[in-house]
């Protein structure tokens, strides 16, 4: 599984990527979680940030943030 967290690096993103690799860690699942910073990789994916991808599905864009539980349904989601 490949998740992908994209921002331009600010506190919400790196927020986000902190409460992804939680939720990967409680579900247990084997995933790489990569940081995507570079606005035209962003672009590729959302128009808001911050965004979440599941295999190069876009599973969430923008605020509110979602809680480490929520990204856990969303991963769930995605498999």
């Amino acid at each position: 599984m490949n998740i992908k967290v994209l921002g331009p690096g600010c506190v919400n993103c790196k927020t986000m990527l902190e409460r992804t690799k939680e939720a990967v860690q409680k579900l247990g699942v084997q995933a790489d979680v990569e940081y995507l910073t570079d606005m035209d990789s962003i672009h590729k994916y959302v128009a808001l940030t911050p965004g979440l991808v599941v295999d190069e599905k876009v599973v969430h864009q923008g605020k509110p943030l979602p809680s480490v539980e929520k990204i856990e349904q969303l991963i769930r989601g995605a498999q």
